[in-house]
């Protein structure tokens, strides 16, 4: 066992497992998905005599994560899921081994985030909803807020804000007006009594 693969022997000969060919879902040490003595079963996937070197694989011997998708996952099926990775745009949901969703930063809480780490922790659980399925291109696209009941005041704040921006600027004009006011009667007077000066 080593950090970057395992050792399998076939045999007489060692062939190596790279830690990319364990699983189709990310495995960061072999250690933790391996023990030395286990069984397994491996595809030959390049054999290299100059170098005495054969490679392996072990994922290509399961069954594709994504296959048979569009059943295990169907749009509007409620999954639960492992937060795998955090981003500025979303967060990756894995909701099977080897098969991780989108769930877009609009998509996370019905109020404003500004970043997905607000409210969302790697190796979290949670529940998702499935928005839409693309087989082909490994991609599901997942809702949390969609299973989350709307807060009544989540819309308040966006209707209230245009009131007081509206109201303010009378307010300043109102303000301007009695100073420009204010001001026009004071120049005003000045210049009367500057032309009685004059005469």
């Amino acid at each position: 066992m080593t950090n970057f693969g395992a050792f399998v022997d076939l045999g007489g000969v060692d062939g190596l497992v790279h830690v990319s060919e364990i699983a189709y879902e990310r495995v960061e040490k072999p250690a933790d998905v391996l023990k030395v003595g286990q069984d397994v079963k491996v595809k030959v996937l390049s054999v290299d005599p100059d170098r005495d070197r054969i490679s392996l694989s072990i994922k290509q011997t399961l069954p594709e994560p994504w296959d048979g998708i569009e059943e295990k996952a169907p749009e509007g099926a409620v999954l639960e899921g492992t937060v795998k990775r955090l981003t500025s745009f979303g967060a990756f949901v894995e909701v099977f081994p080897g098969v991780e969703g989108l769930v877009h930063i609009s998509q996370i809480a019905h109020e404003h985030i500004a970043t997905p780490n607000d409210v969302l922790k790697t190796g979290e659980k949670v529940q998702v909803k499935v928005l839409e399925v693309h087989p082909d291109a490994h991609r599901l696209a997942l809702s949390i807020k969609a299973l989350k009941e709307k807060p009544a005041t989540a819309d308040e704040p966006k209707h209230e804000a245009p009131k007081h921006r509206e109201a303010a600027p009378t307010t300043m004009s109102t303000d301007d007006d009695d100073a420009g006011f204010t001001l026009g009667d004071l120049i005003g007077d000045q210049l009367k009594n500057a032309g009685k000066d004059n005469d």
